[in-house]
């Protein structure tokens, strides 16, 4: 069941956030799962799935995506990665959540460390396949092609982009993901390019001071490894979307990482 929670914003007044709730009411950490760019809650449904079985959970949209409003993103100050974390903590807040893990996949990854950043907001953070955090050559790309984005109101360049950065191999849910990818309004797509761009990842980092979990597709960043509140994996056989291609491998990571961390 969708439930809505009004979120009064600096720049963009009153927003109306999206989210799902679910899972036991016990004394285990809750968990709050954040979508990447131009995606949008059920692409944590497999995560959702399985921790609400033994722990609270709750799922947003980010504004601008799924069925949260969508602030004029001609307005300074309405997308960005700290506005994105003030959703987050607003529907933490609805849900009755106290310092939960968070849990963010690709720009939802930096929007977690952000979360993080707050005082007293969460327990801990789980990156699954984030957007680049230290990566200058991967934000060269992003900054590159924002306005290849901005111009794409057909949603052609997207599905071809969405298309070739999916292996072969990474079929479950393909067409909803270049379906979904290519359909949200492509001033609020180069918006979410443009909040990837200006994360200043080291700095962040430097704020964090709970545990981190980085789940990569990919090899991941270096510079993550020896971070000491970081601990890295790497998942086989899937792309960029590795919690919906084979999330088993997902949960037993996320699963280890709780126990030994918030135990």
């Amino acid at each position: 069941m969708t439930n809505y929670t009004e979120h009064v914003d600096e720049a963009a007044g009153s927003i109306r956030l999206a989210y799902e709730q679910a899972g036991p009411a016990s004394d285990a950490v809750p968990m709050l799962f954040v979508h990447g760019a131009s995606c949008d809650r059920s692409h944590f449904e497999p995560q959702y799935t399985h921790f609400a079985a033994e722990r609270p959970v709750a799922a947003l949209d980010l504004r601008g995506h799924g069925e949260s409003d969508r602030p004029d993103p001609s307005i300074p100050g309405a997308y960005g990665v700290e506005p994105f974390a003030d959703d987050v903590l607003a529907v933490s807040a609805a849900a009755g959540f106290d310092r939960p893990i968070v849990v963010g996949h690709s720009l939802g990854g930096l929007v977690a460390l952000a979360c993080a950043t707050r005082p007293d907001a969460v327990r801990a953070v789980v990156l699954v396949d984030p957007a680049p955090i230290y990566d200058d050559h991967l934000k060269a790309f992003f900054a590159r092609t924002i306005d290849d984005l901005a111009a794409d109101e057909d949603g052609s360049w997207r599905r071809e982009f969405t298309s070739g950065m999916l292996p072969p191999g990474d079929t479950y849910r393909r067409d909803d993901i270049v379906d979904g990818f290519s359909s949200v309004p492509a001033a609020i797509a180069a918006r979410n390019w443009r909040a990837v761009v200006d994360f200043n990842g080291p700095q962040t980092l430097s704020k964090v001071h709970v545990p981190v979990l980085a789940v990569y597709a990919r090899d991941p960043e270096p510079e993550l490894r020896t971070h000491p509140n970081v601990t890295t994996g790497q998942t086989v056989g899937s792309g960029h979307f590795n919690q919906l291609q084979v999330p088993a491998q997902v949960n037993a990571m996320i699963t280890r990482f709780i126990e030994i961390t918030t135990m």
